[in-house]
């Protein structure tokens, strides 16, 4: 597992440096499904990353945003890549700082891996199924609000709405993270309560968040508790949650202002 941990980590870094090559200089952009961009910065990533990634672990399958079709081999693989090779691309297009490079390795359908890295803002989170969340090498771990305390919350803004409306728990509402890969890892490292995430995000969007705040001493779930299972074939997840423990019932209890 430390192999692979240093396999990914050194990847992410190195792609997250192409990446940059492209930050703030107009890069070309397409539209796919749409309404989501992709640009010429996404794809020289993804290629990187599949060479690198799959050419050192060729045995490992691969799931990734930016492939056109799920590669699902005859026998399915013991352990998959799960890729996001820029996470938060309108971020990223507008020449803001919140974007981020997502790793996870996969095996029965947990990650057993997981790496992000902002390049723009100096940070690489790491975690293995067998050691704790790190920031930049230093072991982090999620926040634990006391009982009275307002929880820090960033959330889509439709979903603010909602909360606002119900007239529950009031919450301090911070600002709106594009990339959702970030977003959870800013829970892990404590600088977020929590978060809730709209139907239909990706495995890509959260696989590698989910180790990190696992392991930082939190949840990533479903509204009914229930971790999420990734499969090589990836999938579209409903209304998920992340907080640490101490705080996961206060905002399970707001998802009660959510439709499925």
């Amino acid at each position: 597992m430390r192999d692979d941990l240093e396999l990914v980590k050194s990847a992410a870094m190195e792609a997250g440096a192409v990446a940059m090559r492209f930050f703030r200089r107009d890069p070309r952009v397409w539209w796919k499904e749409g309404n989501s961009p992709v640009s010429e910065a996404d794809v020289a990533v993804d290629a990187f990353l599949k060479d690198a990634l799959v050419g050192a672990r060729p045995s490992y399958g691969w799931v990734s945003e930016e492939m056109e079709r799920p590669e699902i081999r005859e026998v399915e693989a013991d352990r998959f890549f799960v890729v996001d090779p820029i996470d938060g691309t309108r971020a990223y297009l507008r020449g803001e700082d919140t974007w981020c490079v997502s790793i996870a390795v996969i095996e029965r359908g947990r990650p057993v891996i997981g790496v992000i890295a902002a390049p723009a803002l100096g940070e690489v989170f790491e975690v293995t199924a067998d050691s704790p969340t790190r920031l930049n090498g230093a072991v982090c771990s999620v926040s634990r609000p006391g009982t009275s305390d307002r929880l820090r919350l960033a959330v889509p803004d439709a979903i603010r709405k909602r909360l606002d409306a119900a007239g529950g728990e009031p919450i301090l509402a911070e600002k709106a993270v594009p990339s959702l890969a970030y977003r959870l890892a800013l829970v892990a490292s404590g600088r977020l309560d929590g978060t809730l995430i709209r139907p239909r995000a990706n495995d890509w969007d959260i696989a590698a968040a989910d180790l990190l705040i696992e392991k930082a001493g939190g949840l990533l779930c479903d509204r009914g508790g229930v971790p999420a299972l990734y499969r090589s074939e990836g999938r579209r997840h409903g209304l998920l949650m992340a907080a640490s423990h101490d705080a996961m019932a206060r905002v399970r209890q707001l998802t009660r202002a959510i439709p499925d």
